[in-house]
């Protein structure tokens, strides 16, 4: 990491978002536009290693190529990519570069698997070395009648009947935990959630989970909180960080676990967990909404 962080707005200028762009229906790994970490964990005040571990979990639902006779075959795609790689794939990138296989004609669907762990392996680390590779499974459409819906555990913040006067901006002043009191271990869930694209200004809907253990937080003002972001302009994985890091900073859990659940956008959808202690990710299970 160098000592000037780039401007994340002047990085964004160069890529395709927010733009018309054709689509490629040839394989290109060309198309894949990563962005840098680092000037959204700055602006939160990570610098260098994040106290966090996790991975964001894509599901892509438009994939499809041609096998070696010219017959389309198509897959349904879940992708994880580690958190502590250097860089995130900008989201409408990752779809051209899907389409990208539609006229592709690949010897089966193993072969699709490899050039896409391969190619956003590279994309995620910019050229270095690859500390963590992605991690990449397809889903045949005879498996598709088993895929899960299932709505995020926990109990369900939305039953609180307070008022939230707070949409343009996170407000973690209202944070508040009984640092005095008995610590706790809960599982807590929010579908309230709501930010905005920092291009398009597209509204981005999720549903929220937050397991902890310690200081039991205070529900009213957890989900005023969370709902405080309802204007905010950001990446889905940079608003995940920004809330463990405001829980973690204001209601100083021994143990903490952030994972969000967006609604798909050109096929896509994204889901960044972000933990405490190393574990094994939650399952890449779809809500209703997605």
């Amino acid at each position: 990491m160098t000592d000037s962080v780039p401007d994340p707005q002047a990085l964004l200028q160069a890529s395709a978002l927010g733009k018309a762009t054709p689509y490629a229906d040839q394989y290109d790994p060309g198309l894949l536009f990563a962005l840098p970490r680092a000037p959204q964990r700055a602006q939160i005040g990570i610098a260098g290693q994040p106290r966090f571990f996790g991975a964001d979990l894509w599901t892509a639902f438009e994939l499809s190529w041609l096998n070696p006779r010219g017959k389309p075959q198509l897959a349904i795609a879940h992708v994880m990519v580690p958190c502590e790689s250097t860089h995130i794939v900008e989201s409408k990138s990752f779809k051209l570069y899907l389409n990208s296989f539609s006229g592709t004609r690949l010897a089966d669907a193993s072969a699709v698997a490899r050039h896409i762990r391969e190619d956003v392996s590279a994309a995620i680390w910019q050229g270095g070395p690859v500390r963590g590779a992605a991690g990449v499974r397809l889903i045949a459409p005879e498996d598709f009648d088993r895929e899960q819906v299932h709505e995020l555990d926990g109990l369900s913040l939305d039953r609180l009947d307070i008022d939230c006067e707070d949409h343009a901006e996170p407000q973690p002043a209202l944070l508040v935990a009984g640092l005095d009191e008995q610590p706790v271990e809960e599982t807590l869930s929010t579908r309230l959630f709501k930010s905005n694209c920092p291009v398009t200004g597209q509204p981005d809907w999720a549903g929220v989970q937050i397991r902890y253990a310690g200081p039991q937080i205070e529900q009213g003002g957890l989900l005023r909180y969370l709902v405080s972001f309802r204007r905010h302009n950001d990446f889905h994985e940079h608003c995940v960080e920004r809330i463990f890091t405001d829980l973690w900073s204001h209601c100083r859990p021994a143990k903490l676990s952030v994972y969000a659940r967006f609604t798909r956008r050109g096929g896509l959808d994204i889901n960044p967990w972000r933990t405490s202690h190393p574990g094994t990710p939650p399952p890449n299970i779809r809500t209703a909404r997605q």
